[in-house]
């Protein structure tokens, strides 16, 4: 393994100086550290550094980054860098090491072993692995713990052979070697260790080694040993309760087919049922990690054995009893989560017509399960009475229950389901007729007893908002009455509000209930609260949106209000409550409509000139660019329904508008956020208005392409794209001379940004360059007939190739998918919404041909070199999915224009071998079509381009955890 002359030498004493320097130094010198280790992993050198850090147990630190190289260089490198008659040398020198550290570190032996797994993977010749590594130990019990940890990660690495460069056929091939040939071995091995070892049903590594067998062991094969037994002992241990509840949990999961596991559920059943005594045990001892496990195995169970407890619900009963008293006595809210997916996968069955026996035999747990969800629900009672910090500070603490509440929630609504909605909304009206009856005479401005009790239910009535039918007229009816006399509190009125944002759709069919709770919306806009006034806003929005037609009466006073409340409010609110008017404004008679949005956004409009004159620095102009988007909200919502040819009221007022946004854009072309916004409010009126639109084309395009000549900005290229989309030939009511203009228009723009792109580099425009060729596809979704024979066709195809130097995801994918757009029209199933006549289409298949016969070896070369270097992981699948069009187009040319890229790779990086073999199997895949055919190039390509990446690219495991590598020797 003698260094390749020609590459970077890499000291054993610099090695270790930058591993410590990692651990310990400046932040400058640790970068430049980590650069040179990462050369230093993939150098061919590396191997004779890394076994001799290794053989002189140096730093454990620098121990373990060796260790971790190693499993790297043996995964990544093997076939590129070690020649195969060094192979069992490499073998003995790693049996030798892990003998050394048989006893610990636990770290460094555990990537010894793997090393060793990957090697046997490899090693084809290989096939006494298990007693040659067992064999090598001998019987001492200082050796327990390697032999443990190589047969536990075995299978792991086996399953995870896909990153190692291996075909599926010699894949499958090792597998079977390895592990299928193996496996009544192992559980023998298994069985001779816990009968000899008295600690064995203590040893967590014991459990952990079952559970990585079980992959390919038969349940059956455990159930009928004496490793059961061990693995229920380990449960109900204090020293590896979680490592045997984890394998438990994954025999269990192995009987989630019950017909096919009937044997393995009656014998695992009793002895699971045996442990729910000790459910009362752990809480009372406070154990939060046993109870933690215990409720995993009931609730994997469970969950496993749904369909035979829908079956036979009084025989497993005492097992959904066990699940339900894990929920009810979860004090701190550690475990309930795990009985979620049995809740809902219980839920799937009990609703069925066929299971409805088994739904009244279990609806009372059902109902205790709601019981326990709102008691759960609930807020924490604050320590010291400090109400305005209910979790003491701890930030990351509250927003994980406010997530855990919604998770609750939709469990709750899985439980009402199997109750049904009146039965589940009476419990919640209880609740909060129960404490209204204790405690609402005793509360006051200043102090709301027990709110806490009160705030769960009305969280539970906003969760289950959506399913309750907008004609149940049982419960809503006595609670809706309720809710607006709940007492002023922040949490309370939050909740409440939110319960009747949830509730609009069930109140437009009760209009009499409207006026009450709007004004309770409408008065919390005074308190003194951000989060209530956002929680108004919100709500204001969908009443708004629900209600529009029984608030149309109060337009005139609702502008009022929307005015006077605007300026108050942040930037997520403003535009909330401005979806929420612009939707009434919208069911307004379209003779209206002109003066409204007049009244409505003539202030809109006052308010954006102020801020342009204001707007110097950053956050002003942002501020700016946040106020546009209440002017599109309008847009977006107000489109009154006139005939083709009528003059449209919105589009008369738009034009009115006109002039101000151009004024606004042309004086803030150097800022983006405000050209996107603009340029973001004439999109949607397009959009919006569709060919009513015209009056304002003219003056649109000219600013369009002013602008983006003037700013390079990509938004201007967006809007061009709507326009191209609304105008094309097939639409209805548009006039040929209009499609005529749209498309010199966008030819126009197409010339300017291919002038741009001979002025800069990809980097330098990344935004510019995915909108261009967003509009792109756009053109050639709907004017295919016109680009392609065009010339702009050939410097644009060049300049998608260019793009593709991009490292950044938007851009890639838009480029990425122009060209498999584009490719299309080079076959039978062109990309396009236009009927193409035969003469015309085979001309296009023509050209496309031609392109690539000038351009393809460019092309391929661009897109292997991204899918191996430069290309994020989205955008894979474009890429090859590139690759495979050209297979299909141009078979013979694309195979050696992909052999001619190889060939380009750095030396060292792939074998001749390698490149041989892959060349052939696509040869073999294009000549036989049952081998997987042009798909399964597409295959080859993407395997090898992922194996050079991972090899060649990706950083190497093992420097993220140098700074850390000194908490890791307890073991």
């Amino acid at each position: 393994m003698a260094t390749n002359g020609s590459e970077e030498a890499f000291a054993p004493a610099d090695v270790l100086a930058a591993v410590m320097t990692m651990r310990g130094g400046e932040q400058e010198n640790k970068k430049k550290a980590h650069e040179y280790l990462e050369r230093f992993q993939k150098s061919k050198g590396s191997w004779a550094t890394t076994l001799g850090i290794l053989q002189e147990q140096a730093e454990p630190e620098a121990t373990l980054f060796a260790a971790i190289t190693l499993r790297g260089k043996i995964t990544y490198d093997l076939s590129t860098q070690v020649a195969p008659s060094e192979l069992e040398s490499l073998r003995n020198q790693i049996l030798l090491l892990l003998q050394r550290y048989a006893t610990g570190p636990k770290p460094i032996r555990v990537q010894l072993c793997v090393c060793l797994a990957i090697l046997a993977i490899q090693m084809k010749d290989w096939n006494d692995v298990l007693t040659s590594v067992v064999g090598s130990f001998g019987s001492s019990p200082e050796s327990h713990a390697a032999i443990l940890d190589f047969l536990r990660v075995l299978p792991e690495e086996v399953t995870e052979g896909r990153k190692i460069n291996l075909s599926e056929e010699d894949l499958q091939a090792r597998t079977e070697v390895l592990l299928t040939n193996n496996a009544e071995h192992v559980v023998q091995l298994l069985i001779n260790y816990a009968q000899s070892a008295p600690s064995a049903s203590k040893n967590p590594q014991l459990m952990e080694c079952i559970t990585s067998w079980l992959r390919e062991v038969p349940v059956m094969s455990i159930v009928n040993s004496p490793l059961l037994d061990v693995i229920f002992n380990g449960v109900s241990s204090d020293e590896c309760s979680q490592e045997a509840s984890e394998c438990l949990c994954t025999m269990l999961r192995e009987t989630v087919d019950v017909d096919e596991s009937q044997n393995v559920i009656e014998a695992l059943f009793p002895r699971v049922i045996a442990l729910q005594p000790q459910i009362s045990k752990v809480v009372e001892e406070e154990d939060t990690e046993r109870f933690k496990s215990l409720t995993k195995v009931f609730a994997t169970a469970a969950e496993c054995w749904a369909l035979g407890i829908a079956r036979q619900p009084s025989h497993f009963k005492p097992l959904v009893d066990a699940v339900l008293e894990c929920a009810a006595k979860d004090k701190d809210k550690d475990v309930i989560e795990f009985t979620f997916n049995f809740w809902y996968d219980l839920k799937l069955y009990l609703v069925l017509e066929r299971y409805i026996e088994s739904r009244v035999a279990l609806v009372d747990v059902f109902s205790k399960l709601v019981d326990i969800l709102l008691t759960q629900l609930r807020y924490p009672q604050p320590d010291g009475g400090n109400e305005s910090d209910l979790f003491d500070g701890d930030r990351e603490q509250e927003e994980k229950f406010r997530e855990f509440r919604h998770q609750m929630g939709d469990t709750l609504k899985d439980a009402c389901e199997v109750l049904g909605i009146t039965e589940c909304l009476n419990k919640v009206l209880h609740s909060i007729k129960l404490w209204m009856q204790n405690y609402a005479s005793q509360a006051s401005e200043a102090s709301v007893p027990h709110w806490q009790e009160l705030e769960a239910p009305l969280f539970a009535v906003r969760a289950l908002g959506k399913m309750v039918d907008k004609d149940e007229n049982i419960v809503l009816p006595q609670l809706m009455p309720l809710l607006v006399q709940i007492p002023n509190h922040e949490k309370l009125r939050f909740a409440t509000i939110m319960v009747l944002g949830r509730y609009t759709e069930w109140t437009a069919a009760h209009p009499e209930y409207l006026e009450p709770q709007f004004n309770y919306i409408v008065s919390s806009f005074s308190l003194d609260s951000k989060e209530i006034t956002r929680a108004a806003a919100l709500a204001m929005k969908f009443f708004c949106q629900d209600c529009r037609h029984l608030l149309s009466g109060q337009v005139w006073q609702l502008q009022t209000f929307y005015d006077s409340v605007l300026d108050k409010l942040p930037d997520v609110s403003k535009e909330e409550i401005t979806d929420g008017v612009a939707n009434v404004v919208a069911v307004q008679p379209v003779e209206e409509t002109h003066r409204l949005l007049k009244t409505y956004c003539d202030p809109l409009v006052q308010r954006l000139m102020s801020k342009a004159n204001a707007a110097t620095d950053e956050e002003s102009k942002l501020a700016l660019a946040d106020h546009l988007q209440l002017i599109t909200i309008f847009v977006q919502n107000v489109i009154p329904g006139v005939n083709p040819g009528q003059e449209n009221p919105a589009v008369k007022y738009w034009q009115e508008v006109f002039p101000i946004l151009s004024t606004v854009l042309d004086n803030f072309l150097d800022f983006s956020p405000i050209c996107e916004r603009v340029c973001r409010c004439w999109r949607n009126m397009v959009i919006s208005y569709r060919t009513a639109i015209s009056p304002l084309l003219a003056d649109m395009a000219n600013k369009l392409a002013g602008g983006f000549s003037a700013s390079r900005e990509g938004c201007f290229l967006w809007v061009t794209s709507a326009i191209l989309r609304e105008f094309s030939e097939e639409r209805e009511h548009v006039d040929q001379a209009t499609t005529e203009n749209i498309y010199t228009f966008f030819e126009a723009q197409t010339t300017a940004f291919l002038r741009v792109m001979t002025e800069l580099q990809p980097k330098e425009l990344p935004d510019v360059i995915d909108d261009f060729f967003r509009l792109m596809m756009d053109a050639l979704l709907y004017y295919s007939q016109r680009l392609i024979p065009s010339p702009l066709i050939r410097p644009v195809f060049e300049a998608s190739i260019y793009a593709l130097t991009l490292e950044q995801r938007d851009p890639l994918s838009s480029t990425l998918r122009f060209l498999r757009d584009l490719l299309s029209y080079g076959g039978d199933n062109p990309a396009t919404s236009e009927r193409i006549p035969e003469p015309v289409k085979s001309q296009i298949q023509g050209i496309v041909k031609d392109l690539l016969i000038s351009q393809g070896p460019n092309l391929v070369k661009q897109v292997m070199a991204g899918m191996m270097i430069t290309f994020p992981g989205d955008c894979f699948a474009d890429g090859s999915g590139v690759l495979l069009a050209l297979f299909e187009l141009l078979p013979a040319q694309t195979t050696e224009w992909v052999s001619q890229t190889i060939h380009m790779l750095p030396q060292g990086t792939v074998s001749p071998a390698e490149a041989d073999r892959l060349m052939t199997k696509i040869k073999e895949r294009l000549q036989h079509s049952e081998n997987g055919g042009i798909r399964g190039v597409r295959v080859l390509l993407q395997d090898f381009t992922n194996t050079y990446r991972r090899r060649n690219v990706a950083p190497r495991d093992g420097l993220g955890q140098l700074e850390a590598a000194r908490f890791q020797f307890s073991g």
